[in-house]
C-alpha cells in the first residue's frame, strides 16, 4: 500500500455515553491470573429470522428481551431491527444485539466479540452460521453412505467452525466465559445416539457430527442439552426438512454453547404456539427456524489489555468508535495508520488516559484499510486493530481474467469495491435470462465459499467457478453468459460481468 501523507480534520472526541469504564474504575495493573466482575444473570438468544425477518421476528426479538441475541439472515436490516426491538448496540458484522456495548478487541480478527456485560468487565461472543448445502440427515435419508456424509460434513462445515475453534480455545483455557450461538445447520452427536435411534423418523443410526465434536473439543458445552440432557424425550427440534411450518421430523440445529466459567440455568425453545417442546410460544411464527433461549449465572472477567472498535466494517462517513484500556499506562497514544504500516506513517494521532471511549470521524478517510494502533508513552506498540472504510457511491468492480473461456475452462472471478455482506454470491445466469428476479441462475457459490457464515465480510475477493462449483450444467455449453454479484441470498445484483464459453 503506498504511503500517505494526509491532513484532514478527524473529529476526536470523548464517547460520553457509551456507558463504558472511566480510568478510575479500571484495573492498576496487567496479571496473568483474570479480576473477576460481579456475578450476573445472562439471557442469550439465538434466532434465524429467515431473510432479514419481519414485524412478527421483530416482535418475538422485542418480547423475549434477551441480553444478547445471535441474529441469522439479518443482513442490512440488523440495524433497523436494533431501533425496533429498542437494543442499543449492534454489530452487523457479527450479526449480534446487545444491551450491552460489543467489542471488537484487538487479535480477534472480526470473529468475535467482547461483550461488557459490566463496567471494566466483559465476556466472549461468537456467533456463527454455517452453510446449509449437503445437508446430512437429508443423505443419510437417501441412502448416501455414513462415510459420504461425515466428509461432506467436515467438507462444508466441520472446516468452517474449525475457523473459530483456535480463538474459542484459547478463550476458555485462559478463564474467559464464552459463548456461542449459531445455526450450524448440522445435528449434534448428542442426539444422534443408540438411545434416539428409531426415536423418530430419520435416526436410523447414532452418527458423530464432527461440528459439535469440534465445539466439545474446544471445551463448549451445548446449553440445551445441560438442561435437556434426555433427546429421546425432548428433542427440541428448531429446524426439520419437510419445514416444521407442513410437519416434518426434523432436527436440532439452532445452538446456544458456552464454555468457561458460567452456570447454564434454563434453556428453552422458542417457537410456535404449542410446537412440541416449545417452551415459550407465540401465536404468528414466520420464521422457517424456532429459537433457543439460554439463562446463565456467569462472573465476567476484567477487560485485558486492548484497542477495541465498535465495528470493523464502516461506510465513509461513519463515526467509529473505539475502546482503549491499558492497565498501567496512565497516558497512551492512539494512531491511525494505513493497513500494515508503523507509527512513523501515522494519519492521526491523539494522547488519551490509561482508559476510555473516542470517536473518529472517517468522513475524510479514502475508502481503504487502516490500522488503529495504542502505544505506551515511550512508543512501544501495546496493542493494533484494524479496520476498513468502503465507498458509499462505488458500486462492485466485478471482473473475471478473461472475456472468453473454452468449454470446460475454469472461470475465475474477482471483485473490489463489494458490500461485505454475510452470504453476498456470484451466480451465472444464460446471457438472454440474465435478470435474477424472474430467471434460473446456473453455477453459484458464495462469495467466501463454505466458510462464508464463519469469516469477517470483506469487500474484495475471488473464486473459481467450475467442477466444484454448486449448480449445474458443468462445462457451461458454447454461449453468452452474464455473472452477476447477488446480495445477501437474494436475488439483488450489485454489478455484473459478461462472458463467452467457446469450443
Amino acid at each position: 500500500m503506498p504511503i500517505r501523507l494526509l491532513c484532514w480534520g478527524l473529529a476526536i472526541a470523548v464517547a460520553g455515553g457509551l456507558g463504558l469504564m472511566t480510568a478510575a474504575s479500571a484495573p492498576a495493573s496487567v496479571s496473568t491470573v483474570l479480576v473477576r466482575g460481579e456475578p450476573m444473570k445472562l439471557r442469550v438468544l439465538v434466532y434465524n429470522i429467515e431473510y432479514g425477518g419481519d414485524k412478527s421476528t421483530d416482535q418475538v426479538i422485542r418480547k423475549i428481551d434477551a441480553d444478547v441475541v445471535g441474529v441469522l439472515e439479518s443482513y442490512n436490516r440488523l440495524p433497523e431491527i436494533a431501533r425496533k426491538t429498542g437494543y442499543p448496540y449492534y454489530n452487523v458484522g457479527l450479526q449480534l444485539l446487545s444491551k450491552y456495548p460489543i467489542l471488537e478487541p484487538a487479535g480477534a480478527g472480526g470473529l468475535y466479540s467482547l461483550i461488557e456485560v459490566q463496567p471494566g468487565y466483559v465476556i466472549a461472543f461468537f456467533n456463527t452460521h454455517l452453510d446449509y448445502v449437503k445437508y446430512g440427515p437429508s443423505r443419510l435419508a437417501r441412502g448416501v453412505p455414513a462415510a459420504q456424509v461425515l466428509a461432506s460434513e467436515n467438507e462444508v462445515r466441520a472446516e468452517s467452525i474449525k475457523i473459530l475453534t483456535p480463538q474459542i480455545r484459547d478463550l476458555v483455557s485462559s478463564g474467559y466465559p464464552v459463548y456461542l450461538t449459531g445455526d450450524l445447520n448440522t445435528p449434534s452427536s448428542l442426539d444422534y445416539t443408540k438411545a434416539t435411534v428409531g426415536s423418530r423418523e430419520g435416526i436410523t443410526a447414532s452418527f458423530q457430527w464432527p461440528v459439535s465434536e469440534a465445539l466439545a473439543q474446544a471445551g463448549m458445552r451445548d446449553t440445551y442439552r445441560e438442561i435437556h440432557p434426555n433427546p429421546v424425550l425432548v428433542p427440541g427440534t428448531t429446524m426439520v426438512d419437510p419445514d416444521f411450518r407442513k410437519g416434518g421430523f426434523g432436527d436440532r440445529i439452532d445452538y446456544i454453547y458456552a464454555g468457561g466459567p458460567s452456570r447454564t440455568l434454563l434453556s428453552t425453545v422458542v417457537g410456535e404456539s404449542n410446537g412440541p417442546d416449545v417452551g415459550i410460544g407465540f401465536a404468528k411464527w414466520t420464521s422457517d427456524h424456532r429459537a433457543v433461549l439460554s439463562t446463565f449465572r456467569v462472573t465476567p472477567v476484567a477487560l485485558r489489555t486492548t484497542i477495541a472498535l465498535d465495528r470493523r466494517m464502516l461506510n465513509q462517513g461513519d463515526a467509529l468508535k473505539i475502546r482503549y484500556h491499558a492497565p498501567g499506562n496512565s497516558t497512551t497514544t492512539i494512531v491511525v495508520v494505513p493497513e500494515g504500516s508503523d507509527k512513523s506513517e501515522a494519519i492521526l494521532t491523539t494522547v488519551a488516559s490509561e482508559s476510555g471511549a473516542t470517536a473518529v470521524a472517517t468522513s475524510a478517510l479514502p475508502p481503504d484499510g487502516y490500522d488503529i494502533l495504542m502505544l505506551s508513552s515511550d512508543g512501544k506498540e501495546l496493542a493494533r486493530n484494524s479496520f476498513w472504510v468502503r465507498s458509499t457511491t462505488a458500486g462492485v468492480d466485478l471482473r473475471s481474467g478473461k472475456d472468453v473461456y473454452q468449454v470446460g475452462e475454469p472461470i475465475d472471478i474477482s471483485w473490489q469495491d463489494g458490500p461485505a455482506n454475510r452470504w453476498d454470491w456470484i451466480g451465472v445466469y444464460r446471457a438472454n435470462a440474465a435478470n435474477p428476479n424472474k430467471d434460473d441462475y446456473l453455477l453459484w457459490g458464495y462469495v467466501g465459499g463454505h466458510d462464508s457464515g464463519a469469516l469477517p465480510p470483506q469487500v474484495f475477493g475471488s473464486m473459481a467457478l467450475g467442477a466444484q462449483s454448486q449448480g449445474k450444467p458443468w462445462p457451461l455449453p458454447p454461449g453468452n453468459y452474464r455473472i452477476h454479484y447477488l446480495l445477501t441470498d437474494q436475488y439483488k445484483s450489485a454489478g455484473y460481468r459478461d462472458i463467452t464459453v467457446t469450443r
